[in-house]
């Protein structure tokens, strides 16, 4: 590979982004990190070989190829066209991959903002979680140009074990707002259940043994039935970044003239769970909105 290829700038290193930086690192890429907050930056040079810190995203950009894992459209926005953003720095032919979540037209018009400057782009959003963040087996989604996809690709196999190219520009960051939605749906579902066999004094375990056995078992009751009935609510995936996507893919779908009754109601108990303050704790805390109230019902019932 050329020094362009072997050399990445990556911006955000939070709960997803330090683990997939670290994969890059491993497998042999020149890592230049950057964060709003350095001390995350100093820390993943400090434990990976091959990583070095930049000042700013413009700084960093000179690697030649950017990725970006923020929270949400304003802040890619912001590093990568922003003062000081990636844009500044990134050579003519440059390319700048987006693996945040975010609305697929805030993608696009991203990608129109970089094509103006002669950068390709792709908005590659991931799913899977910090475990499979750390062990480099996300499922990767990506939209934009063949050519930025093959360009990409080496990247995104030392992070990824799933990595499809979904369409053109846009379509990543669709399939991953309807991904996310599914399973918000589905753990807000589970939660629900949960909350009911509990004021039914039914034995959870015993619950859930059969649920797992059956037609109403999901990757939700293996990953969340336990945090949710232990209250272990560490954050794999923040609650309030699960509520952000159901949000944008309400959104999307509203522009679309599509129908999504169920998310509407999924929203409003994250919304109720966010304003009891757990916005920061893993989305299983869901949990919180609706099993006070059946437990309240458990125990007025005479």
């Amino acid at each position: 590979m050329s020094d362009k290829q072997t050399r990445v700038a990556f911006l955000g290193l939070g709960i997803m982004g330090a683990p997939m930086a670290a994969n890059l690192a491993r497998a042999g890429f020149e890592v230049v990190a950057w964060n709003r907050t350095a001390e995350k930056a100093e820390t993943l040079a400090a434990s990976h070989e091959g990583v070095t810190v930049a000042d700013s995203p413009a700084a960093a950009a000179a690697a030649g190829t950017v990725i970006s894992m923020v929270p949400d459209s304003p802040e890619v926005e912001a590093v990568l066209l922003g003062d000081g953003g990636a844009v500044e720095g990134l050579p003519e032919g440059g390319l700048a991959i987006d693996m945040s979540t975010i609305a697929p037209s805030a993608s696009r018009s991203i990608a129109d903002g970089l094509s103006e400057k002669g950068i390709a782009f792709l908005d590659a959003p991931v799913t899977g979680s910090r475990p499979k963040a750390e062990d480099g087996t996300l499922t990767i989604m990506a939209g934009g140009p063949e050519s930025a996809f093959e360009r990409a690709r080496p990247l995104f196999d030392a992070m990824g074990q799933l990595v499809v190219h979904a369409g053109p520009q846009g379509h990543g960051s669709m399939v991953k707002l309807i991904n996310n939605t599914l399973a918000a749906v589905n753990a807000a579902a589970l939660a629900e259940g949960l909350a009911l066999a509990r004021a039914a004094g039914l034995d959870t375990d015993r619950a859930l043994e059969v649920v797992a056995s059956g037609s109403g078992n999901s990757a939700m009751v293996a990953l969340k039935a336990g945090p949710m009935l232990s209250g272990d609510l560490e954050p794999l995936f923040k609650l309030e970044h699960m509520l952000k996507d159901v949000r944008h893919c309400l959104a999307e779908a509203r522009a679309l003239g599509a129908g999504l009754s169920l998310a509407e109601s999924a929203e409003r108990l994250y919304t109720e769970a966010a304003e009891k303050g757990l916005g920061g704790s893993d989305f299983a805390a869901v949990i919180e909105a609706v099993d006070r109230p059946a437990r309240a019902r458990s125990r007025n019932s005479p």
